[in-house]
């Protein structure tokens, strides 16, 4: 007959040593900071992405090629585009602006005849990515160099005229120097500069950090 044991010999078997517990403690503190950690790495990463998101930089390969020929920030353009066309290369506006930077035929025409006047290009070429992003490249980066590399008051003439803001540059109200715009009266120029200069930021914020 096998001798049998006691009941406090039982619980000293059963009961955990003071150096077990800690161990398993410590194993639950650090499972615990990975999870935060892996926690803290996915919404880092969520938020970049959701930025990147709103903020893309689509038709890159065309975006960096003529920016870089026309000497103007990557940048500024993806911030048009988005401001013109949310990257739509479909899009067209109600007075017939066509395209990813919504150029009209009027424009297309004077563009054309100074970067491509031997090229078989129509008003409907400004469907194509490339077409369009070329020649408002050339217009964008016009209005910079018209305007002192001035990224407001070059928005507001690629958006309401060369003539419009030459008119506004001859009032003091507006302007500190007779070359840009320090104030925009009209309504839809100033917002539409707003959100080009706004988006400006985002991109540099986002892609320069």
């Amino acid at each position: 007959m096998k001798p049998t044991q006691s009941v406090s010999q039982e619980r000293q078997k059963t009961r955990k040593s003071p150096e077990h517990l800690r161990h398993f403690w410590l194993r639950i503190a650090v499972l615990l900071l990975c999870l935060l950690a892996l926690g803290s790495l996915y919404v880092v990463f969520t938020h970049e992405t959701i930025e990147q998101w709103e903020y893309p930089q689509k038709y890159s390969e065309y975006v960096e090629y003529y920016a870089d020929k026309y000497g103007i920030d990557e940048k500024m353009l993806y911030a048009v585009i988005r401001t013109e066309s949310n990257f739509d290369p479909e899009a067209e506006s109600s007075v017939g602006a066509r395209g990813l930077m919504q150029i009209t035929e009027v424009t297309f025409d004077w563009i054309k005849s100074n970067i491509a006047p031997d090229e078989d290009l129509t008003f409907e070429d400004l469907f194509d990515p490339e077409t369009n992003i070329r020649f408002g490249t050339y217009f964008f980066s016009y209005c910079l160099k018209r305007y002192d590399n001035d990224l407001a008051t070059a928005a507001a003439a690629y958006h309401s005229g060369w003539g419009t803001v030459d008119e506004l540059l001859e009032n003091s109200e507006y302007t500190d120097n007779g070359t840009t715009l320090t104030e925009f009266p009209y309504k839809q120029m100033s917002r539409y500069v707003d959100k080009v200069t706004s988006a400006y930021s985002r991109y540099c914020e986002i892609y320069d950090s």
